[in-house]
């Protein structure tokens, strides 16, 4: 029960006031949507990079993706399809958005990516050969995909979800290997680091840790510490809740009502505003749930499901942090994290919504 979405834009909502708790919010939406959408700037300006190099420069190049397999590509690939939208937006960020041909019904960034109704979950791969591709990306291997195409020596690159932002770089270096963008990969890397970097030196330290509880879906699956939104709050200086719920699974667990009621969190995000429409109203109506802090001081704020793409938005490759001013509406009328960080439970609920972020990768990234 996992689902990946992809991250590419966030923006968080947060109350405007010049209190300490206000302006930690300000700061709280900043490193999130650097986290959670780390390839917003870089996507947002996809397609107007240097011109393309020759098609034999650099190649041929063997490239080992996510899950350890290893590929080897002849040329520079000029017919890409992929199924996973953190790997979508990873493309078009670090230049590669010309060369692909087709992307799944899940990727919804950059709007000018070639979207099809190809599955990432349920892959056809008569319908992905009709568009000739000569790279395939994908974040798992389902179906028999990799065999599928190896009949056709179509090559099939498999970035999983990012666990956390190093996976999320690795996976936009790799990239930049296989489509023959190497420097720009690196570039829009660096950038990633030395933004997150600076963001994380200039939040504010509270003198008591804040607690936090992510929901996923509105049967309350949440992300751990060893998730890439895990790892955005753990920079952030944040206690997660998730990580201290008895249960056997270590990173998208199912935790109860009656748990998170009584873990009593500072702050609530919602990662359920799509798929379940879920905001501050809903939650305040829950039973027991208007005693929790965040609720009771108007601490929920809604964020766009896609948030986790890593990657799982995530993942990612480069951060747009726009600073949301907190309004006094923002938990009753949650703002779109326009973004994704992917990385999420596979639930009847969300995982129509999967894309195999975080994206800073899973949330999971990779899909």
């Amino acid at each position: 029960m996992r689902e990946h979405l992809s991250a590419t834009s966030a923006t968080l909502v947060a109350r405007s006031d010049p209190s300490p708790r206000k302006r930690r919010g300000r700061r709280m939406a900043c490193i999130l949507a650097a986290a959670g959408a780390a390839l917003l700037a870089a996507c947002g300006s996809a397609g107007t990079g240097p011109a393309p190099a020759p098609a034999t420069a650099g190649f041929p190049v063997t490239v080992k993706g996510g899950d350890g397999a290893t590929i080897t590509l002849a040329k520079r690939p000029s017919h890409i399809v992929s199924l996973s939208p953190t790997a979508t937006e990873m493309l078009f960020a670090i230049g590669a958005g010309p060369q692909v041909v087709a992307v799944d019904d899940q990727s919804n960034y950059p709007a000018s990516a070639p979207t099809t109704r190809l599955s990432g979950f349920q892959p056809n791969v008569e319908a992905i050969t009709t568009y000739s591709p000569d790279l395939v990306v994908a974040a798992e291997d389902l179906g028999g995909l990799v065999h599928g195409l190896g009949a056709a020596n179509i090559p099939v690159l498999i970035e999983p979800a990012a666990k956390d932002l190093n996976d999320s770089y690795a996976q936009t270096e790799q990239l930049g290997v296989a489509t023959g963008h190497t420097t720009t990969a690196g570039t829009v890397v660096h950038k990633m680091r030395s933004d997150i970097a600076t963001i994380v030196a200039s939040v504010h330290k509270p003198p008591r840790k804040l607690t936090v509880y992510h929901e996923l879906d509105d049967t309350h699956y949440s992300a751990t510490s060893h998730t890439f939104i895990g790892q955005a709050y753990t920079l952030l200086g944040l206690s997660n809740i998730a990580d201290g719920a008895s249960s056997s699974v270590p990173d998208y667990p199912q935790l109860s009502s009656e748990y998170i009621v009584s873990a009593n969190p500072d702050l609530i995000v919602l990662a359920d505003t799509k798929c379940c429409h879920q905001d501050g109203r809903t939650v305040a109506a829950r039973p027991g749930w208007s005693t929790i802090t965040a609720v009771r001081r108007a601490e929920v704020v809604g964020a766009d499901d896609d948030m986790l793409r890593a990657g799982d938005r995530a993942s990612s490759t480069s951060f747009a942090l726009s600073p949301s001013t907190w309004s006094n509406s923002s938990a009753r009328h949650p703002h779109p994290l326009q973004g994704r960080s992917r990385s999420r439970p596979r639930s009847a609920a969300t995982r129509s919504a999967r894309s195999i972020h975080a994206g800073p990768a899973g949330w999971p990234s990779g899909g």
